[in-house]
């Protein structure tokens, strides 16, 4: 971590030598495979989907996961790790990995059968088949208890009916993990494999956003799928909201990525600029911005740090996640802002990745939680009362 940005408070000295060398393979592999071709994919809002197999020979599908499961049975601070490396790159490379390991591998794993784990976890670690997971509705994103997609079970089948929106991977996925509401109102999770007949993911198209990223529709017109479709050992919304748990922890760590590659292109850019007398790092207002930007990343940092060990320790909470998502998005999305300033009229150009990272992290500080929620998942946390209906 020293080595590859800010670490004020030497936090390097707390990291294992394989979660430091777990760390270095990821910020080569970002800066030999992937940032030479991010322009190009932000520009085209395209994903280099040849990079799948590569992420998955590298072990950062699922990365926390039992071998047995496709991961590579590393620490989940490894794992975090990882996220931040991928993030510093592009929130559209961090998304990938995120979505196949923590939204699609994680469910199979936790309440799949036996033969859907055999099935797709080895594949979908080997980055061969890719994996999208259907939760969010054009009505329904922050209550997502209030889901309109059905699942009606007429003799050995069930019968899906709705519509998913914002699907990150949605239109190159093998196979969805798809929640849906049965007569009951229990809602069940389902794999449905591409080409079923009534299953569609067309493109969401016009996104400022998240350009370098793969974002659906999930269209399901009577989609007919056999009871062995459905996850078995999970009812409710515990199954998709503790899938978001998974999601949220990994984004916590991929923010302070997104922010150190900021701070260090406002940093280098600074030192270098001259205008005046000197490099406009020695002038008092960005000496400001910079101490600022350098305290807030410790910060994130600290906070992801001590949550991977209790996730490694088994005593994370969803309330700590929310509270290291919701602080480190606001924290990133700052520094991001404050390194664009620095950077001055630079800062509006592909040469420079603080604007690029600004336009992303709209979309993360919104997606799993907007910031709004986080903020009110505290407060109940806080008073022992809920501000949202039910």
């Amino acid at each position: 971590m020293k080595d590859l940005g800010p670490d004020f408070y030497n936090i390097t000295d707390l990291l294992s030598e394989e979660e430091l060398l777990i760390q270095k393979t990821a910020h080569d592999f970002v800066q030999a495979e992937f940032m030479p071709i991010i322009n190009e994919h932000y520009e085209n809002a395209t994903f280099p989907m040849e990079l799948a197999p590569k992420l998955g020979k590298l072990g950062f599908m699922g990365s926390a996961l039992p071998e047995k499961s496709g991961g590579a049975g590393v620490s989940n601070v490894a794992y975090g790790l990882i996220l931040h490396e991928l993030e510093r790159g592009d929130s559209g490379l961090r998304s990938f990995a995120s979505v196949q390991g923590a939204l699609v591998m994680y469910p199979i794993h936790s309440y799949g059968s036996d033969e859907q784990k055999a099935r797709w976890l080895p594949e979908l670690g080997a980055g061969t088949k890719i994996g999208c997971f259907g939760l969010t509705e054009p009505n329904f994103g922050s209550n997502p208890g209030g889901m309109v997609t059905t699942c009606k079970k007429e003799g050995d089948v069930w019968v899906i009916n709705g519509s998913k929106i914002w699907i990150t991977n949605g239109s190159v996925a093998d196979v969805a993990v798809v929640w849906a509401k049965d007569i009951d109102g229990v809602i069940r999770g389902f794999l449905l494999e591409k080409g079923m007949n009534g299953f569609s993911a067309p493109l969401q198209h016009g996104k400022l956003s998240l350009r370098a990223s793969v974002t659906s529709e999930l269209v399901m017109d009577n989609v007919r799928v056999p009871d062995s479709a459905m996850l078995p050992n999970v009812e409710g919304l515990k199954g998709p909201l503790s899938c978001l748990t998974q999601a949220r922890y990994g984004i916590s760590w991929g923010m302070v990525g997104a922010a150190v590659d900021c701070y260090n292109t406002a940093l280098e850019y600074s030192k270098d600029r001259k205008q005046f007398s000197k490099p406009i790092a020695g002038y008092q207002l960005t000496q400001a911005k910079l101490a600022e930007m350098v305290t807030q990343i410790t910060e994130g940092q600290l906070l992801v740090y001590r949550l991977g060990r209790l996730k490694d320790e088994g005593k994370m909470t969803f309330e700590q996640v929310s509270m290291a998502k919701r602080k480190n998005c606001a924290m990133a999305r700052d520094i991001a802002r404050t390194s664009r300033e620095i950077l001055g009229a630079n800062g509006i150009t592909e040469d420079y990745s603080p604007i690029r990272h600004m336009a992303n992290i709209e979309s993360v500080y919104t997606y799993e939680g907007t910031h709004e929620m986080h903020t009110l998942i505290l407060g109940e946390a806080i008073t022992g009362m809920a501000a949202f209906d039910s």
